[in-house]
């Protein structure tokens, strides 16, 4: 099984949030990467959603619905 490639970022963060990052990662049994990579996905996840959302909103103020009951009329 081929290896993932990877590439080492560095990045820049206070003291505090740097010792944070560590505690948090010592009690959950993680490396600090583990963490940035995950906290990252999180944050995509989180864009897409907010995507999503925006579109089903565009879409439901063309369509006029503003309530569950509108959207009910409409899928019949």
């Amino acid at each position: 099984m081929q290896q993932a490639q990877r590439m080492i970022i560095n990045i820049s963060a206070p003291i505090t949030l740097a010792r944070e990052m560590k505690m948090v990662a010592k009690k959950e049994n993680k490396t600090i990467s583990e963490l940035l990579r995950e906290a990252f996905r999180v944050y995509q996840y989180s864009k897409d959603w907010k995507k999503i959302r925006r579109l089903g909103n565009e879409i439901a103020n063309r369509m006029g619905v503003e309530s569950y009951d509108d959207i009910e009329k409409i899928a019949g």
